[in-house]
């Protein structure tokens, strides 16, 4: 199990707002920690780990349940 840094509550936005969201939470963490994004939106669960690939940040972790997506990342710089 991964220690969650901080999480992100991105519940009842809908796209592009967790990717944006998401970015900006990002841009205020450390290299090594680690955020949990909670959405609803369900293109969420694909557009975040995409962002992420791009900008050189890993995902940890994806799972869907309860028509809520979880999305643990850990930033790198």
């Amino acid at each position: 199990m991964v220690r969650i840094d901080h999480i992100l509550d991105a519940r009842n936005l809908i796209c592009p707002m967790p990717v944006i969201r998401t970015s900006e939470q990002i841009a205020k963490l450390k290299t090594g920690q680690t955020l949990e994004v909670v959405c609803t939106d369900p293109g969420a669960l694909e557009d975040i780990p995409a962002w992420c690939r791009i900008h050189g940040h890993e995902v940890i972790h994806t799972e869907s349940r309860n028509g809520e997506s979880f999305i643990q990342l850990r930033i790198h710089r």
